[in-house]
């Protein structure tokens, strides 16, 4: 390698290094996860922190598709999924703290996801039960609960299991 610079070897040996860290990964150490005892099966979760706002909403609903397709969830599954994670929020921002975050916490179970929604607010109401959009929300979500929690957090969670009749 006649001609080549100190440098460039250096940004050879470099690349070689992080090709080698890249291609080096550790062992999974298994968590105990507080979703498993909750959902029974949950395999896995995620959470998502955003800031309370209408326009980081689409976040939250590309990452509900993306995690419904693990599952192998239908398109339609998914897309209701989408809507319905959208909906939860939107109820949700109407009483949160301006400036406060909105946290997504999705549990994937074998068949299962679960999507919990909170929000910090300054008095939460739990959204009616009762109204049109939760009846379009449960419609869409399969089973939906609304609770106030500790700290002023409201919460939303949706579970909707995969179809199990469908042929794979």
């Amino acid at each position: 390698m006649t001609g080549m610079t100190s440098a460039t070897s250096r940004t050879i040996d470099a690349a070689r290094g992080s090709r080698r860290a890249r291609d080096h990964r550790l062992p999974a150490v298994p968590q105990p996860s507080a979703a498993a005892s909750v959902d029974g099966d949950a395999r896995d979760e995620v959470t998502v922190r955003l800031p309370a706002d209408g326009a980081y909403l689409s976040v939250l609903r590309t990452a509900t598709a993306g995690l419904a397709a693990r599952l192998d969830f239908t398109l339609d599954e998914i897309e209701d999924l989408r809507i319905a994670v959208d909906e939860a929020c939107a109820m949700l921002l109407s009483q949160a703290i301006p400036g406060s975050g909105l946290d997504c916490r999705f549990r994937l179970g074998q068949d299962t996801m679960t999507i919990s929604v909170s929000v910090r607010c300054l008095a939460p109401s739990a959204p009616a039960s009762d109204t049109f959009a939760w009846t379009v929300l449960s419609a869409l979500a399969g089973s939906v609960e609304a609770e106030v929690g500790p700290g002023e957090l409201l919460t939303i969670t949706l579970r909707k299991s995969r179809d199990s009749l469908r042929s794979v």
